[in-house]
């Protein structure tokens, strides 16, 4: 089983995306057989038991402290791997072209910038309330990019804000664009008059991507945390969000996006959207009925974005001609990083008449894991796949090894896969993708990706789907649409 030692920095910190890559450059070392790199929280600390990485020196950390867990080999692989997670975290923490130390507080950041009015907060998650709180006793709005806050801490915390007049995004809020600036995960859109409401980051994502390649910016995309409209949180951030945005001059158009919440929570938030003045309307994913709506309201990214277009007098420049497809047999199973995607290709799917499974599924949609039969739709950022790990959008490397074994399965005639670009993602998630496809072309299943990014995403658009198209991948402008190209090509 090999040798295993933990080191403890004392008094440590380190965003835990920087320590998710790290673990994942860690565990590549030669003669490495596991590794992780985390911040000593209780609940990280029961993780590396769990996964028999701890040895006596870690349980004796704190939550102050990190802890590098290797297993390996051979003595020499452990130490020589040891040695490399603690230079790269040392480079990692070191200030960039610091001529003046930062501010090591709340109240210090403040002291030297006043006019600050937002907090974005992401420590883990036992601690994200208590930084909220404080955050909102200083009169701060909030962007909570801490997940695994307890509902009662949110409702708590959402209710305060609402209280004081400010905004809670999140907890979990991954991506949001406020005047212009993104947060978390976000593309490179141009301003505009759309104001998105979102408890979906990828949705945010993808909604404002498809409307700024029509020619369409965002005024602003708040996120509010997937639970937020749920019957026990009652959508409270969502209607301070659309309040804001009722408020704000530079926005014409609102769009809220949401997986399918209660139907009394969906009435009722489109009740609220009827009474604006600004055009307005709701993205329910995969809802299939809904009695009484006040308000506009579709089921897929697509539709909802064809309708912004449509009330904004702008052209239709979403459709798009499908390449020559080859005919294929067998499961359509789809790869996914963005969990709101692979909500909008179920639609799709169901639309078409499949019987289509997924671990995340949207009503209508059979519950069913990656190693079942039929066609099925995999979010590989849920819980099951990134408990310990780097969410696929940070480390592409974590998808790509799922990517290898399915392409050696029998009975799969497609594979969808989405690559979400912006600012936040991995600075390359096109290389994981081709370096996997070793096998002969006719050999392996029809591959069909879907891009949500802009020409002006850090990564490339353009660059990313030609080397996309160089592997052998068709490439689709959206999920949506590689969806019904995937069915197109199973022939139904």
């Amino acid at each position: 089983m090999g040798e295993s030692i933990n080191v403890v920095l004392r008094g440590f910190y380190l965003d835990s995306v920087a320590l998710m890559r790290l673990s994942v450059a860690l565990s590549a070392r030669p003669g490495v057989d596991e590794a992780a790199v985390m911040v000593a929280t209780p609940s990280n600390l029961a993780l590396l038991e769990q996964a028999g990485l701890l040895t006596g020196e870690g349980r004796g950390a704190s939550a102050n402290d990190a802890v590098i867990a290797v297993r390996a080999n051979d003595g020499a692989a452990l130490v020589a791997a040891a040695q490399f997670a603690q230079a790269e975290l040392e480079t990692a923490r070191a200030p960039l072209n610091a001529t003046a130390a930062a501010p090591l507080t709340l109240d210090g950041t403040l002291r030297e910038h006043p006019t600050l009015n937002l907090a974005l907060i992401s420590v883990p998650g036992e601690y994200a309330a208590l930084e909220a709180h404080r955050a909102l006793e200083r009169n701060l709005h909030v962007m909570l990019f801490s997940d695994q806050v307890s509902l009662a801490d949110e409702i708590a915390l959402k209710a305060r804000a609402r209280d004081r007049g400010r905004l809670i995004m999140g907890p979990d809020c991954g991506t949001a664009l406020i005047c212009g600036v993104p947060l978390g995960f976000a593309n490179a859109v141009p301003s505009g008059p759309v104001g998105i409401v979102a408890a979906s980051g990828t949705g945010l994502q993808e909604l404002s991507v498809r409307l700024a390649r029509a020619g369409l910016g965002i005024s602003h995309g708040i996120g509010v945390g997937g639970r937020d409209l749920s019957t026990a949180v009652g959508a409270i951030s969502t209607y301070s969000a659309i309040d804001a945005l009722e408020a704000d001059e530079d926005t014409e158009h609102i769009v809220v996006i949401s997986k399918p919440p209660d139907a009394s929570i969906a009435r009722a938030v489109l009740e609220r959207l009827a009474r604006l003045d600004q055009p307005a309307l709701a993205c329910f994913l995969g809802l299939e009925t809904l009695d009484g709506a006040a308000a506009p309201w579709f089921n897929t990214l697509e539709a909802a974005a064809l309708e912004v277009l449509r009330n904004a007098g702008v052209a239709n420049s979403l459709d798009v001609t499908a390449p020559p497809l080859a005919r294929a047999t067998g499961a359509v199973v789809g790869l996914y990083s963005g969990g709101t995607l692979c909500a909008e290709s179920q639609t799709v799917l169901r639309e078409r008449g499949l019987d289509v499974g997924s671990n995340i599924p949207v009503p209508g949609v059979r519950n069913v894991g990656l190693d079942d039969e039929g066609h099925r739709l995999i979010d590989l950022g849920a819980d099951e796949f990134t408990r310990g790990r780097p969410h696929p959008m940070l480390e592409p490397q974590v998808r790509a090894e799922v990517l290898a074994d399915v392409l050696t399965r029998a009975g799969v005639g497609v594979v969808l896969l989405d690559v979400v670009l912006g600012y936040g993602g991995h600075a390359d998630p096109v290389s994981a993708i081709v370096a996997t496809l070793e096998r002969p072309e006719n050999n392996r299943p029809v591959l069909i990706a879907s891009i949500c990014g802009t020409d002006i995403d850090p990564q490339g658009l353009d660059a990313c789907t030609a080397r996309l198209k160089e592997a052998g991948i068709l490439v689709a402008p959206s999920a949506a649409t590689a969806a019904r190209w995937a069915a197109d090509s199973i022939g139904v």
